[in-house]
């Protein structure tokens, strides 16, 4: 590569990561605005579940979706899709009448969700498919670029966390969603006029059904991420939240306001410590100097924490007995050690996934693996509703500890 190249390629790569930075400070953010502000309001763990299904839905149909349009109208055209969609979904969230009844608030904010959730995956796949064909090939380059990007994103991500709880805390619901689409707008507008060039334009003559992986690796590794994923949202999603938020609030205005920066500052510290745990991964891996069956037998042996932990914990809070301030501390330290383990693993996947696929089918193979990561978040979110509300925390965790017994069980057939 001339240098010349590579300074575009560093221009291109530069922009894309800031595009997709600002995006996930605005998902973190209502993430969590959703969460505590219905929350607030009395909605049940399941209640607050439905809240996500249409986003997690979104991405199932989008993932499969966004790779043919990708190929077929460009990265810079999907990438700028999802920025503004997600401008419109926190405008329509702004419309949300506190007087309406229980099943019109759901569905409105399904259908808002929803919107989020594709705006989301066609941001994400435009982002993750720009570094396989922006990475230099030699000495890990692809590894440490993807590994940068996922890990800053996540941490940008955890902030966003935070700004949503203490958004929801200074200037309420409404407030912060125009706060959010206002500067997302102005970056969508900055990304649309200086966008850097390097980034493939569309092909005319893609099929629909490219879309469906055909190498058995790719099929494989995306069954083990689905259950990745679900094993962290059965619990990150509602479980852990509504159960600190429980904990820490003493059920006055004053006492909800403060349970909202904890929780928000906990999920926050926690997506952040993934996020730069999954930026060093190709170091803590060794993955300079190792090859893609070493790294796949590397991430089968690392989900085996990734089980032992959400059992040991579900174990303890189970026969703890009442909550205790011993306890959340114990859960916190423990959610933090699964989120270390949980980060190799997923930046291991994220590597895997464009070392797998070729630069001709990048979009589609990338869009189908995230497919399956919007089914395990799908299938996390409904799991962490249903689990909370029949079995509180120690069935949430359980059940998160199963699905990681899946998820290896899934991702060591690789070498096979």
């Amino acid at each position: 590569m001339t240098a010349a190249a590579r300074s575009g390629a560093l221009a291109a790569y530069a922009a894309v990561t800031a595009a997709y930075w600002a995006f996930m400070l605005t998902d973190g953010a209502l993430r969590m605005l959703v969460l505590l502000h219905f929350d607030t309001l009395g909605f049940s763990p399941i209640q607050i579940a439905w809240l996500f299904l249409g986003y997690e839905m979104a991405g199932i149909v989008t993932n499969l979706s966004a790779g043919w349009l990708a190929t077929r109208f460009g990265l810079t055209a999907t990438l700028f899709a999802g920025l503004g969609i997600q401008v419109v979904a926190l405008i329509a969230l702004t419309r949300l009448d506190p007087g309406w009844g229980v099943a019109l608030s759901v569905t409105y904010v399904i259908l808002a969700q929803t919107l989020s959730g594709v705006a989301k995956d066609l941001t994400k796949m435009s982002s993750k498919s720009a570094v396989k064909l922006l990475a230099p090939a030699a000495d890990g380059g692809l590894f440490r670029w993807v590994a940068v990007l996922t890990g800053s994103k996540n941490a940008v991500k955890g902030a966003g966390f935070f700004l949503g709880a203490a958004l929801l805390a200074l200037i309420g619901f409404r407030g912060s969603m125009w706060a959010m689409a206002i500067t997302l707008a102005s970056i969508l507008a900055a990304s649309v006029a200086f966008m850097p060039p390097g980034l493939p334009r569309g092909k005319k003559g893609t099929k629909v059904g490219e879309v469906f992986a055909k190498d058995r690796r790719i099929n494989q590794l995306s069954l083990a991420r689905m259950f990745l994923f679900g094993a962290r949202d059965v619990w990150f999603v509602v479980g852990v939240p509504v159960y600190f938020e429980a904990v820490l609030s003493d059920g006055t205005p004053a006492g909800h306001r403060t349970a909202f920066f904890l929780v928000g500052a906990f999920m926050a510290a926690w997506v952040i410590a993934y996020g730069g745990v999954q930026a060093v991964a190709p170091r803590l891996l060794n993955a300079k100097t190792r090859q893609e069956g070493e790294i796949a037998a590397l991430a089968s042996r690392w989900v085996i924490g990734l089980t032992v932990i959400p059992f040991a914990l579900a174990a303890l809070t189970l026969f703890a007995g009442a909550p205790a301030l011993w306890l959340s501390l114990t859960l916190a330290a423990g959610l933090l050690l699964f989120g270390f383990v949980f980060a190799v693993n997923s930046s291991a996947h994220s590597y895997l996934i464009l070392a797998f696929t070729s630069a001709e089918r990048v979009t589609m193979d990338v869009g189908f693996y995230y497919m399956s990561n919007a089914v395990g978040r799908l299938l996390g979110t409904l799991l962490s509703g249903i689990s909370y509300q029949l079995g509180g925390l120690p069935l949430c965790l359980a059940t998160a500890g199963l699905l990681s017994g899946l998820s290896w069980i899934s991702v060591r057939r690789l070498g096979g």
